[in-house]
């Protein structure tokens, strides 16, 4: 399984988490002051975050996700998470 960069992981968990903290962050009506666009924008990093760890339901996703997160900061659990900086893909 492909590995999301810790860096593009932790963004999209903060994202996230800031969106669904608001005051109709998980409405399903849209509305004029930007609940719609929020709610689509929760819904897209929702989605990203399910693909990013290889689940299907974004509360595991978010657990996934800060797994991840705690062994980046492991320094032998991180080489497993980001490519050697050597690593270039043949274009």
């Amino acid at each position: 399984m492909l590995m999301p960069h810790p860096t593009m992981l932790r963004r999209l968990v903060e994202e996230y988490e800031t969106l669904m903290s608001h005051p109709g962050g998980g409405d399903m009506e849209g509305s004029d002051d930007g609940t719609g666009q929020r709610v689509l924008r929760a819904q897209d990093l929702a989605y990203t975050l399910c693909v990013s760890t290889g689940t299907r339901e974004v509360g595991r996703a978010l657990e996934a996700a800060r797994r991840l997160l705690a062994a980046a900061h492991d320094p032998v659990a991180a080489r497993y998470l980001a490519p050697p900086h050597d690593s270039a893909v043949p274009g």
